[in-house]
């Protein structure tokens, strides 16, 4: 029997919801002859929200199903689910994992000049204390300045990316960084960077903003070049997109986070 090419098979990348597709238009870019399959669990959105322990759940379940497709490598791309779940998957699960928090710190302790630093997150996801211990680690002198923002992914989930609503909430949680001498923010959770101007607006020109979308999708493809499962075929990739909730919004709002048409979505199957 020939033996198989895993090299021909997706790279998995799952996500509370929309956001991942943020990661997604960057691997795409970076790897355009890589299929993927993305799960958004949108069902159970937003994850940001629930307890550390419902939260490994939800990402021991995604991580399950994808597997199951067959991926060769697997994108947290909720920052979340990631703070919660990262080490826990690493050991039960036998491909390469990529959490999108370390390329986070890294691509932000790139970027600071002074060493000011604010992250902007879900509430667990700084409350988990991750990306501040990571950081801590990479720039031991740093000052650096958690902001949890609840209401960022509910209201880019229902479309109000341009809205007055948004821009209050945005002036409201970034009040506190007004008073700090901050020189790059990191975008703490994949919806963020559909916020990028808005956010941009209030902090000023002078201000890096730091999304780890490039640098994961890099990340990704250093390590499939490491273990020889980069795809080298030049035919069409295939895209597949499942949710576990409403697949007809999916379709509609995703293209704006891909910047890509999407056709087809499938619900995933209860379990």
């Amino acid at each position: 029997m020939k033996p198989h090419d895993y090299s021909k098979s997706s790279i998995g990348i799952f996500d509370s919801g929309f956001g991942g597709l943020t990661v997604m238009r960057a691997i795409r870019a970076q790897m355009p002859n890589e299929h993927i399959i993305y799960f958004g669990d949108t069902a159970r959105l937003p994850y940001g929200s629930k307890s550390p322990e419902t939260i490994l759940r939800y990402s021991k379940e995604n991580a399950s199903f994808l597997q199951d497709l067959g991926i060769k490598v697997l994108v947290i791309a909720c920052h979340t689910a990631c703070s919660v779940a990262l080490e826990q998957l690493r050991e039960s699960l036998d491909i390469p994992i990529i959490g999108i928090i370390e390329q986070g710190v890294e691509e932000i302790a790139r970027v600071s000049k002074s060493g000011q630093i604010a992250i902007l997150g879900t509430r667990a996801t700084i409350s988990s204390g991750v990306y501040q211990q990571h950081l801590q680690k990479k720039l031991p002198t740093a000052s650096i300045s958690p902001i949890s923002c609840p209401l960022f992914v509910p209201l880019v989930e229902e479309g109000y990316i341009d809205h007055p609503l948004t821009d209050l909430a945005v002036q409201e949680y970034l009040r506190p960084l007004k008073m700090k001498e901050v020189d790059a923010v990191l975008l703490g959770c994949t919806h963020y960077p559909l916020l990028h101007a808005l956010i941009q607006k209030e902090l000023g020109p002078n201000v890096s903003l730091v999304d780890p979308a490039d640098t994961c999708a890099a990340k990704t493809k250093e390590i499939l070049i490491e273990h020889m499962l980069l795809n080298e075929t030049k035919s069409a990739p295939n895209y597949q997109f499942y949710v576990s909730d409403d697949p007809e919004k999916f379709r509609l709002h995703g293209k704006n986070f891909l910047n890509y048409p999407i056709e087809h979505v499938l619900q995933k199957p209860s379990s």
